[in-house]
């Protein structure tokens, strides 16, 4: 199967369960995209579509189709944290922590704003950090990061480990001098 199906029958599936989630039925779903049923029974078999018929299926359930910025990390639903963290993204953050920039646009830039100001309140334990410069950044990302309840939960809940990004933080740093 290739890389387009697996797209499509992805897009299919999630505006399916969109109209499911919305009690609409195949026959209904597709009258209210203004395509005849049989359509929508075909585009679950096939590996291409106009584009047109899908935009049509996904305003028919109040959705919309749109695109996705690849370099930029997925999101949880909360929008807090990223999903996971790949090792580009890894090596940027790293980079970023490695530079000592207390710039908040280039932080705000790197990912979602709680999760980034968490990373500041972290990147303030290590000694060579400028910790006040750091609680401040944060607390300008994100007002209260800095709290001790509010990053007992971004430990909690970030895909980011201090026991695995600070040693090789250490390690970038050292090779950047």
């Amino acid at each position: 199967m290739s890389k387009s199906t697996n797209n499509l029958q992805h897009i299919v599936n999630e505006l399916s369960f969109a109209a499911r989630q919305r009690s609409i039925n195949d026959t209904h779903w597709a009258a209210r995209a203004g395509l005849p049923k049989e359509t929508l029974s075909r585009l679950r078999r096939r590996d291409n579509c106009d584009f047109s018929t899908l935009a049509s299926l996904a305003n028919a359930v109040n959705m919309y189709l749109g695109t996705v910025d690849t370099t930029q990390p997925l999101l949880t639903r909360d929008g807090h944290f990223p999903v996971e963290i790949g090792r580009e993204y890894e090596e940027s953050l790293l980079r970023l922590c490695a530079s000592d920039s207390l710039n908040l646009a280039q932080w705000v830039a790197m990912g979602p704003h709680f999760f980034m100001a968490g990373l500041a309140v972290m990147l303030a334990s290590v000694d060579k950090y400028d910790r006040c410069g750091l609680l401040l950044l944060a607390e300008n990302i994100s007002p209260g990061a800095s709290k001790p309840d509010i990053f007992e939960r971004w430990l909690k809940h970030s895909p980011l480990r201090p026991s695995r990004f600070l040693p090789m933080l250490e390690t970038t740093a050292h090779h950047a001098i």
